[in-house]
């Protein structure tokens, strides 16, 4: 397929370009449907007048409708868009970077989507619609899946759909997290995840920070005790990569730990552990929930985390971590490469 590719780039690169153009149309009204032609033409870069050409064409062939609420695709269009992805990818140059990628951070398996998702919003979706495929992929009945919190997993449990294979799914919050904005915690994440999939969910009512006195208070309540169990037999872990300063901040961390954390240069954050850019623990937040020497014996442990501004933080935690899979975006992966 890349020699056709090439060959195609040589003898008509116009028609490539188009093919690209009208790909991007149809798969951003697929992750924003229905959408209005304008918010359109500014999410894309592309005039009004341009996209209306476009727009036109695509609906002479049968591949959008539009209506009073927006643009939609058709069956036709869904299934056109579904066939060319893997053509795309390869145009788009996406394989090559999941496979330069593996090979840099020595990690099982890498899956980057087209875009920068600290550039446009709408590629957080597609993290998360690439993220929910590869769970379909490894889930079975019966399993236990935990999740943390944060903005992109928050994307994840949106582009969640049911699998009619896998009906006896149970989500639970990988920790406690009661100290967040609510739409982004783990429990809210774990409901709407568990909702969308038809599955079901046990949650974790705790704080995010605890002093050690609480803590071993608190892991021996019985209904605590008993959720701890279903996380610490989870079969699949499904969790974001935060940037250390930022996370401090949205976790309203004293004013001593900041300082510990800034003096340490830590430049990641997972699971309430704080990471330099060797990929050493430089500090660690006492939570409920699963801890990182829990990860080596969960069968998938999936991270999800994209955007330019993001690579560092990456490729930090990836030094602890090469028992997974990322899932992260074209911006990141291009920063990691250093491209």
């Amino acid at each position: 397929m890349q020699s056709l590719i090439e060959a195609q780039k040589k003898l008509l690169p116009d028609l490539l370009e188009v093919m690209q153009k009208r790909y991007r149309i149809l798969h951003y009204i697929s992750l924003m449907q229905p959408i209005g032609r304008r918010v359109l033409s500014g999410s894309l870069g592309i005039t009004e007048r341009v996209l209306r050409s476009e727009v036109q064409f695509l609906k002479e062939q049968n591949l959008l409708t539009i209506s009073s609420a927006g643009m939609s695709l058709t069956q036709e269009g869904k299934e056109l868009l579904h066939a060319l992805e893997d053509v795309m990818r390869e145009l788009l140059g996406l394989k090559d970077l999941e496979t330069k990628l593996m090979e840099k951070l020595h990690i099982e398996g890498v899956i980057v989507v087209a875009g920068d998702s600290d550039l446009s919003p709408w590629v957080k979706k597609e993290m998360g619609r690439a993220c929910v495929t590869c769970m379909k992929e490894r889930l079975t009945n019966g399993d236990i899946v935990a999740v943390t919190g944060g903005t992109t997993l928050a994307a994840v449990a949106e582009m969640m759909t049911p699998d009619p294979k896998q009906n006896r799914i149970l989500f639970v919050p990988a920790r406690g997290g009661l100290g967040e904005d609510v739409k982004n915690q783990a429990n809210t994440i774990c409901a709407k995840m568990a909702e969308k999939a038809l599955g079901n969910y046990r949650l974790l009512h705790v704080p995010d920070h605890l002093s050690r006195e609480a803590y071993e208070s608190l892991i021996e309540e019985p209904t605590v005790k008993e959720v701890l169990e279903l996380i610490k037999s989870c079969r699949m872990v499904v969790h974001g990569i935060g940037d250390a300063i930022t996370m401090a901040e949205r976790r309203k961390t004293s004013k001593e730990d900041m300082e510990k954390i800034k003096e340490r240069h830590a430049v990641a954050e997972a699971f309430g552990y704080y990471f330099n850019e060797a990929g050493e623990v430089v500090h660690k937040v006492k939570t409920v929930g699963i801890q990182l020497e829990d990860l080596p014996r969960v069968e998938h442990v999936i991270a999800v985390a994209g955007g330019s501004s993001k690579a560092k933080a990456i490729q930090a935690y990836m030094k602890r971590a090469p028992h997974s899979i990322l899932i992260t975006d074209e911006g990141a992966a291009r920063a990691l490469l250093g491209e």
